[in-house]
């Protein structure tokens, strides 16, 4: 080989060695670095005819295992629906209260009770009355609050939709920006590993938010789709609608035009079912609480609010009241209506007529709501009506409960326990989901950067450097001895 030829060969592998020893550099500096991929230098042989001349640089490879990459991004989707499903759940059965809780549901069903049957033992005892009435605002107020804390939930669920939706217009319209930076790297003949972990990273800021599939493009160009097939990325970035409501109510649903709906380029799509492109993240299970689980709670929390109602309005129980009068609880103080069953929990209060806060006069309890003069202080039948109103079966006139009579406890029951066993599901594959998706990850992690190799490496590196370096040197002398002949 000419001395040309030999220097041509070294300085090749200088700078090769060079953006070897800066790959490497970089591999172990982001070793820690979420979304980024290993990075290697690809060379070839050079020749000219048929002599070698050194190496050339190929390119940049980034090590990823898509098959991986796209099993990882859909745990993530569906761990984010399974914790949101059961962070719902487990609001709910907070708000109604289990069996050990300070405050429950249960707790003042036990409370009331307790009362009339104390108070039916001593009729003449205000004290024993009075503990009747604040007894039973209390298990009113619990009923209440349990459903507004479902409506809560609801407008929740409507904001952290805004959220979700604003998140991916914004990292959507960047990854194609993105695409476009990236196609024009390659024209240029430059690495665009850094723009393609970057992008990375946004794909897997809203993999949560939809499960998401990545379909490659030429130049380095990707288009996204969801797996229920919308596209997001192609060229253009889609664009997600959504108006939030604010404020949510007992009564306000998509179907009555209250609620917003979810829009991709201007066009409605289903939020649930089947025929959703959406399911599957956190987007779908916001709409699922907002629109499904929510609603069915409060149509629950209604029924037991009626029952309770009714149980005390019937003349049977007390023989004062006039047919359609309201009895010991009242729908925001009138009577009530079955059209109007939407939001009974949050309406339902004590009756007026018997709450010395309100005007009302104790001695109602034990003589009529609608007597109009106190009767004998001694006098228990009525205090013993209510009281097996409360505990008697009775068959529920509405809500999604299951056949037959039971006493307003027991009925409590069965709502505490059909809660209970949601929380249980949702939690179990919450937690199924979680480890799925921690163990994807770390396989990720464990088929990334590893330091120790990567030191392995820049030894090589750093030898090659020498070497080629050494062969330099030595044509540099040669030429020296050369000219001083």
């Amino acid at each position: 080989m000419s001395i040309s030829g030999s220097l041509s060969s070294a300085l090749s592998g200088l700078t090769a060695a060079a953006k070897a020893a800066e790959v490497v550099s970089s591999n172990i500096a982001n070793a820690t670095t979420a979304g980024y991929s290993r990075r290697e230098v690809i060379t070839t042989a050079r020749a000219v005819g048929q002599t070698g001349q050194g190496v050339s640089i190929v390119g940049v490879r980034r090590h990823v295992d898509p098959v991986l990459l796209a099993d990882r991004r859909r745990a993530e989707a569906t761990e984010a629906e399974r914790v949101a499903r059961s962070s719902f759940f487990q609001r709910l059965e907070a708000a109604i209260g289990t069996a050990d809780s300070a405050v429950s549901l249960g707790g003042r069903i036990a409370e009331f009770d307790t009362a009339l049957l104390e108070a039916a033992s001593l009729p003449d005892s205000e004290a024993r009355l009075a503990r009747v009435i604040d007894t039973a605002r209390n298990l009113a107020s619990q009923i209440g609050g349990a459903a507004e804390a479902v409506q809560t939930a609801r407008a929740e669920a409507d904001d952290r939709i805004e959220a979700d939706v604003d998140l991916l217009n914004r990292t959507l319209a960047q990854i194609s920006e993105l695409n476009g930076n990236i196609r024009a790297t390659y024209a240029g003949a430059r690495d665009p590993s850094a723009l393609i972990d970057q992008r990375q990273q946004l794909i897997d800021s809203i993999a949560s938010v939809v499960p998401l599939r990545e379909i490659a493009r030429d130049d380095g160009q990707i288009a996204l789709y969801t797996t229920g097939g919308a596209m997001l990325v192609d060229g253009q970035a889609a664009v997600f609608g959504f108006d939030p409501a604010g404020l949510v109510t007992a009564e306000m649903s998509i179907g009555a035009g209250s609620l917003s709906g979810l829009t991709l380029n201007g066009r409605p799509v289903a939020t649930s079912g089947s025929d959703s492109p959406i399911s599957g993240g956190s987007l779908a299970a916001h709409f699922e609480v907002r629109d499904q689980l929510a609603p069915e709670a409060q149509r629950e929390l209604d029924a037991l609010a009626r029952d309770l109602l009714e149980r005390f309005a019937d003349p049977a129980v007390d023989a004062t009241l006039a047919p359609g009068q309201a009895g010991l609880f009242t729908d925001d103080g009138g009577n009530f209506l079955p059209a109007d069953e939407a939001g009974l929990a949050q309406r339902l209060a004590l009756n007026a007529v018997v709450d010395p806060r309100q005007g009302g006069g104790l001695w109602h309890l034990r003589d009529g709501i609608g007597a109009t003069t106190p009767g004998l202080a001694g006098n228990a039948a009525g205090l013993v009506a209510l009281h097996a109103a409360l505990t008697s079966a009775r068959t529920p006139a509405s809500g999604p409960f299951m056949a037959g009579a039971r006493s307003f406890a027991a009925l409590q029951g069965d709502l505490l326990s059909g809660c209970v066993s949601d929380r249980l599901t949702a939690e179990t594959e919450a937690g199924y989901a979680a480890a799925r998706a921690e163990a994807l990850t770390q396989l990720e992690l464990a088929a990334g950067v590893d330091t120790d190799q990567e030191m392995q490496s820049l030894l090589l590196v750093e030898q090659a450097y020498t070497a080629n370096a050494k062969v330099i040197q030595t044509i540099g002398a040669m030429i020296d001895t050369l000219l001083g002949l």
